[in-house]
């Protein structure tokens, strides 16, 4: 049996670029040579793709960092790196997804084969051939690729179950599904047997069918976190109707439907509003005159205009009619849209990594910190005067001279950035 968990946390990691390459034609009988360095290569997307073929989120338990490849670096001769390959993470449908950083929902998996791009792979850095032009045939510098990015994500899933099962603990809602379909739930005559929503699928005569799914039993303060139905609530979102299964042999049958519909309107208004099939069960456990006097007073005192059932799981009786009306009511009413509040997700496309940090380590020394910065000083080779002009221009035009003027920096002070060591001149900067 699969275990069913519905919540989960991920860290996905899409793929870094590839640096490009600083490179040169050297071939006997090509005049003059010439740039050659090819570009990076880009890193892979992550995406998550909603598949029917899953039922839980299990396998995130399992394994939750998931990373896309990188993109290879250029190379000479103008080869480009080849780009990482994409990253296609399964996930159930009726998965909804939220950015633990921000709170954000970003995204709801409601539909199988649905797509959704969760990380951008980084851009491929430029080789030195790319930067050759009429004034400047010999550039020295390269770029590097862009960043990966990263994302820590909290996966929650809502059923997509046609039809819900509600109702107190040991209503027979498990052994209504187990007869119907081909789910064979735990069964036993003590309270909350049903720890974890169990799925059937039900066959139409015709030959499709519809998805029902057992709601573990709900309890008065459920909305509120008691017992085990308020993990679960959100399972009948999505579902066309739901039955509310009643024991028919317990004195106190209608308190416990006046608390369940309570429990769904404190929960969610909208399921309070959804079409409700009151079903009697345990006929075998009480006179069938007692049964239809029962089910008289539930008609009149919540004046139910629509269909009601009296059954028995035990015996069957009342099964096959139950049936029939489900097979039509359900053709008649359409798939239940939840408005989730999903945000633009722009994070899935931010490789910007400009921050930088500014530390003073003595009167005279600063440091400054930043991913782009550590990337810029891998590609830049210190002994060469054109890849540390071009270097000094990138922090300039990143603000990051005018921050230091700001901490006071002075003539003749060192900076260290990213193991790069330059001397300040107000002059030059």
């Amino acid at each position: 049996m699969t275990t069913f968990i519905d919540k989960a946390k991920i860290k996905v990691m899409s793929g870094a670029g590839g640096n490009g390459a600083l490179a040169w034609r050297r071939e006997k009988y090509v005049d003059k040579g010439g740039p050659a360095g090819g570009d990076g290569g880009n890193g892979g997307n992550v995406y998550f793709i909603a598949t029917s073929d899953m039922s839980t989120l299990l396998d995130f338990t399992h394994k939750s960092i998931y990373k896309a490849e990188r993109g290879e670096n250029g190379q000479n001769k103008n080869c480009h790196g080849k780009n990482g390959k994409d990253l296609y993470i399964k996930m159930p449908v009726g998965v909804v997804v939220r950015d633990l950083k921000t709170g954000k929902l970003i995204a709801d998996l409601n539909k199988d084969g649905k797509t959704i791009l969760i990380a951008k792979g980084g851009r491929g850095g430029r080789g030195n051939a790319r930067f050759a032009t009429s004034q400047k045939r010999a550039p020295q510098f390269c770029e590097p690729g862009e960043p990966a990015i990263e994302r820590e994500l909290e996966l929650e899933l809502k059923l997509l179950a046609d039809v819900g099962l509600v109702g107190m603990p040991n209503a027979g809602k498990s052994s209504l599904i187990s007869v119907i379909s081909a789910a064979k739930p735990k069964i036993a005559d003590y309270p909350f047997t049903t720890l974890v929503p169990n799925l059937g699928v039900v066959k139409k005569p015709q030959g499709d069918g519809f998805v029902i799914a057992d709601i573990p039993g709900l309890i008065e303060g459920a909305s509120e976190g008691l017992g085990l139905g308020h993990e679960f609530l959100r399972h009948v979102q999505r579902c066309k109707l739901l039955l509310h299964v009643v024991d028919i042999s317990k004195d106190d049958s209608i308190e416990n439907y006046k608390k369940i519909n309570n429990e769904l309107q404190k929960f969610d208004s909208e399921l309070a509003k959804r079409e409700q099939i009151l079903v009697l069960n345990k006929l075998d456990l009480a006179d069938f005159e007692h049964a239809l006097e029962i089910e008289k007073n539930f008609r009149e005192k919540f004046n139910i205009k629509n269909n009601s059932y009296i059954i028995s799981t035990a015996t069957k009786d009342g099964i096959k009619e139950l049936l029939n009306y489900l097979y039509v009511k359900l053709d008649e009413i359409e798939d239940i849209e939840i408005e989730l509040d999903i945000e633009e997700d722009l994070d899935a496309f931010d490789n910007d990594d400009s921050d930088f940090i500014i530390e003073k380590l003595n009167k005279n020394t600063y440091t400054v910190t930043g991913g782009k910065l550590k990337r810029l000083a891998s590609v830049t080779d210190i002994r060469n005067t054109q890849q540390i002009k071009r270097f000094t221009n990138i922090l300039d035009s990143m603000g990051v001279y005018n921050s230091l003027r700001e901490y006071g920096i002075q003539n003749g002070d060192t900076i260290i950035v990213a193991g790069i060591e330059l001397m300040y001149d107000e002059e030059y900067y």
